[in-house]
């Protein structure tokens, strides 16, 4: 399971498992009635088929025997979170994030809380398609990794929803860039520039930025504003002088006999005073 294991999850075990199967006995009906089992040994069959069945739906049906049958029992407080995770698992990712919701509505401040919310923000970003499709699933799994982040700190999987965070993070950068690049080899330079400054200005830490600022540099020089092209190379130069993007950056002011310098009052100059000087009042 991705991030750890919840509180419910861990009494799976080896020793577990022989026990509970020990317990249907040679010649047991294989389904007995679910009315005919205790809330925990309808907990312990599911536990068993989630761990040898093929399909993680077959065992949904004795998580929700429990939570049906002994609704206020511990039994079912464990049961719904396990629906959540047998979702998750079968990529049933809607059901998955309303049986997490259920468990938080239910049960606030429960031992599986933390982990309920985490496998919502999972629901979402698992979801994550390629760069090209709608990002409309990473800012709901950006929203849902910052609660996990936020209000569970301490909880063993706050590292992996930052890891997740950051991810998420970069993937929206890339979608714009992939719009501003759409614009730039169309000609529509003040379009493709929008999509770039969005880049720097607000996924600054995402592994973009490079790109961005030399698509800056190539869209301003294009319109014939050199104060911007030059001080968007100079940003480039400062914070990323090694990288190929930078190279041709350099290469494009010095064809026109430039060279990167802050220069003028522009977005990129507040830029440059910020990042470079430390000017930010």
């Amino acid at each position: 399971m991705a991030g750890g294991t919840s509180g419910a999850v861990r009494g799976l075990g080896i020793a577990f498992l022989v026990a509970s199967l020990s317990a249907c006995g040679v010649g047991a009906p294989k389904t007995p009635p679910a009315e005919s089992l205790t809330a925990e040994q309808l907990y312990q069959r599911g536990e068993v088929e989630l761990a040898t069945a093929r399909k993680a739906e077959d065992a949904l049906i004795f998580f929700e025997d429990v939570e049906r049958l002994y609704p206020y029992s511990e039994w079912a407080k464990r049961a719904v979170i396990m629906q959540a995770f047998a979702q998750h698992k079968a990529k049933n990712y809607e059901e998955a994030r309303l049986a997490a919701q259920r468990y938080l509505d239910f049960y606030p401040g429960g031992e599986d809380e933390a982990y309920a919310q985490y496998l919502m923000a999972l629901s979402y970003y698992d979801q994550i398609d390629e760069v090209g499709r709608d990002q409309g699933l990473t800012f709901q799994a950006l929203q849902a990794l910052r609660v996990v982040i936020e209000q569970y700190p301490d909880s063993e999987y706050a590292r992996s929803a930052m890891l997740k965070f950051d991810l998420a993070f970069d993937h929206l950068a890339g979608k714009e860039m992939e719009i501003g690049r759409y614009y730039l080899k169309r000609g529509n330079y003040a379009a493709g520039i929008n999509r770039f400054r969005s880049v720097v200005q607000d996924f600054q830490t995402t592994s973009h930025t490079p790109e961005a600022l030399h698509r800056l540099v190539e869209s301003y020089l294009a319109l014939g504003l050199l104060d911007e092209a030059q001080t968007a190379a100079a940003i480039l130069g400062y914070n990323y002088k090694s990288s190929p993007f930078y190279q041709d950056s350099f290469r494009l002011l010095k064809d026109k006999g430039l060279s990167p310098e802050a220069k003028g009052t522009t977005w990129l100059a507040t830029i440059y005073r910020q990042m470079i000087r430390g000017e930010w009042l």
